[in-house]
């Protein structure tokens, strides 16, 4: 197969990408070996191997600036409304309000409207196991797509030695047909293949270090969620004691 006909040069030519395709076109013609001369003599097993590695480490980079910017958001919006409802010391009317404490004080407010004339002691209750609720499907929602990141962490440098195993073996089969054991012959092909466990281990380090990283910013994230559950908690408690020493008129307004 000449370096024209290959699979992958045609596809990119397909693509448009005829840059790309030139490059990879004059790495094959080349007898050097670079890393995309050898990528581009691999048997189609490892260069399959190869580009999933690439890819996945792509998406692992991908998945963690993603979840980055989202706890970032949903972190300044917490503060900020931690620091609006402690301001304001009781539940407000926040009945279309974005955001998990004003999704919190809206669940607190329709617990005190269902239970009008119950002991407050059920109200509690019943409103933490609401918050608790709503605090784990936040955590869960912003968890997704994390577990993806440490798969690839864990399942890359196998992958890579996988492709490794399958590159010598061609290797091996490509002695036995020349007839030569000589370094020339030997090492291009061995070559190849540990490329294939580079490109693993290139895969894996950064994604288990981003699946930590990540791991460790999701658990400040459930603390914050805890703490802004527990303020609810806390100003709930507060509004059913002033309610409770208020004249009638006012407890019905609290219970409104």
């Amino acid at each position: 197969m000449t370096p024209g006909d290959d699979p992958l040069i045609l596809f990119l030519d397909r693509l448009g990408a005829t840059e790309l395709a030139q490059t990879l076109r004059d790495a094959a013609a080349s007898e050097a070996l670079t890393p995309l001369a050898m990528f581009m003599a691999a048997d189609w097993v490892v260069k399959a191997v190869m580009l999933g590695l690439v890819a996945a480490s792509i998406l692992a980079w991908a998945i963690w600036a993603g979840k980055l910017w989202q706890l970032s958001r949903a972190q300044h919006r917490l503060r900020r409304d931690y620091r609006q409802l402690a301001a304001r010391g009781q539940l407000g009317p926040e009945e279309d309000a974005p955001g998990l404490i004003a999704r919190m004080t809206q669940a607190a407010r329709a617990e005190i409207r269902a239970s009008a004339g119950l002991p407050d002691a059920g109200v509690k209750e019943r409103v933490a196991i609401e918050l608790a609720r709503i605090e784990a499907g936040a955590a869960r929602i912003m968890q997704a797509g994390v577990t993806v990141i440490g798969s690839i962490g864990a399942t890359a440098p196998f992958i890579g030695l996988f492709g490794t195993v399958w590159g010598i073996m061609n290797a091996f089969v490509g002695i036995a047909q020349s007839g030569s054991s000589s370094l020339a012959v030997v090492a291009p092909g061995i070559a190849e293949a540990l490329m294939a466990t580079a490109l693993g281990l290139v895969a894996a380090i950064p994604a288990v270090l981003l699946y930590n990283h990540l791991t460790r910013a999701l658990g400040g994230y459930r603390t914050a969620l805890a703490d802004a559950a527990a303020l609810v908690e806390r100003t709930l408690s507060r509004d059913l004691d002033r309610a409770r020493h208020a004249p009638p008129q006012a407890l019905h307004l609290v219970a409104e």
